[in-house]
């Protein structure tokens, strides 16, 4: 598919320099109707390849796209894209059409005389009013969605920190207080990676991990620092995304959906896994299995890529079990 891109770019390229070419070599050439009628056919061959194009790339590529949202607050930003999608998709089928069939239907003709039209009130208010609306609705849907995504009002929420550095991830869980203690790059020392400070008596029942576990239908609020450079937190199948800035807390919160299992099950999930697995057999590397992943969306350094930390949602009562097991800071940190 890659490849095919390539050459059609290729092609296009080559295209527009040789019309470019004829351009510059026939400038003093006055065309005639009969060319003038070639290059409006021309048009419509051109809009047919550019919808052929476009209806190929929405059936062919949509195994691309994500799979429905993982978390009850990503419905929305789902919703938003799907409508700002369909506002865009529609109006660009009806403007190509419109361009390339105008073109043809008024290309140049001798015994044709084209009319002057100055401007319509009209028609300026319509085209700018229309736009307006839309805009104004779709930013206000926008701005409902993240004060919905910031709404970290929930108490019973699970406070989680998740702190980034070159080339990695760590998170802490807040312990039976559910606050977790203070924490500053100047208290990193030792096996003290994250810089907790052991002095806060909320930071004694804190537990650190290297791996995320969240509870199923179960509020998150997750607090983000960065030890170096500015990093990105990014869990695109919860639709989330935040920051990690020096110096700073930034946070979020999100509500998971489907557990990893659940997930796993779902039909665009099911697609797209068969397919990266025979790619992958045929270079004979192991099979890809879904999980989800908490990744870094800024450009941080070198290992950039490699920044990863697999997220596993499971219901309720396994995350009990399963965070009852991490060891606290204060038995961990001496």
């Amino acid at each position: 598919m890659l490849a095919l891109f390539y050459i059609f770019i290729g092609v296009a390229i080559g295209v527009s320099v040789w019309q470019i070419t004829r351009i510059l070599n026939f400038r003093t050439v006055i065309a005639n109707d009969e060319d003038n009628a070639k290059q409006g056919k021309y048009a419509l061959y051109f809009m047919v390849f550019l919808y052929a194009i476009m209806i190929y790339c929405l059936i062919a590529l949509n195994v691309l796209m994500l799979p429905e949202s993982a978390s009850i607050e990503g419905e929305h930003d789902d919703r938003l894209f799907n409508i700002t999608f369909w506002l865009i998709g529609v109006v660009q089928f009806i403007m190509q059409f419109l361009i390339f069939f105008f073109t043809f239907k008024y290309r140049g003709n001798k015994n044709n005389k084209a009319k002057f039209y100055s401007d319509s009130h009209q028609l300026e208010l319509i085209w700018t009013v229309t736009p307006a609306v839309v805009l104004v609705g779709l930013i206000g849907y926008g701005l409902w969605q993240w004060n919905n995504v910031m709404d970290l009002s929930d108490e019973d929420a699970i406070e989680i920190e998740v702190y980034a550095q070159q080339f990695r991830w760590d998170a802490r869980y807040a312990g039976d207080d559910n606050s977790l203690g203070r924490g500053n790059v100047n208290y990193i020392k030792g096996i003290n990676t994250m810089g907790v400070d052991m002095n806060d008596k909320n930071s004694l029942d804190d537990k650190q991990v290297t791996e995320l576990y969240l509870p199923k239908g179960k509020k998150v609020h997750f607090k983000f620092r960065s030890q170096d450079v500015l990093h990105s937190a990014y869990m695109p199948h919860f639709r989330a995304q935040m920051n990690c800035v020096p110096g700073m807390v930034t946070e979020f919160g999100f509500t998971p959906k489907y557990t990893t299992e659940e997930m796993r099950q779902q039909s665009e999930v099911v697609a797209k896994t068969k397919g990266i697995n025979k790619i992958r057999a045929a270079k004979g590397e192991d099979l890809y299995e879904f999980d989800y992943l908490l990744l870094c969306n800024k450009i941080c350094g070198a290992s950039h890529y490699s920044m990863q930390m697999k997220i596993t949602v499971v219901e309720q009562e396994e995350y009990d079990k399963w965070i009852a097991e991490q060891p606290t800071l204060a038995s961990v940190i001496k």
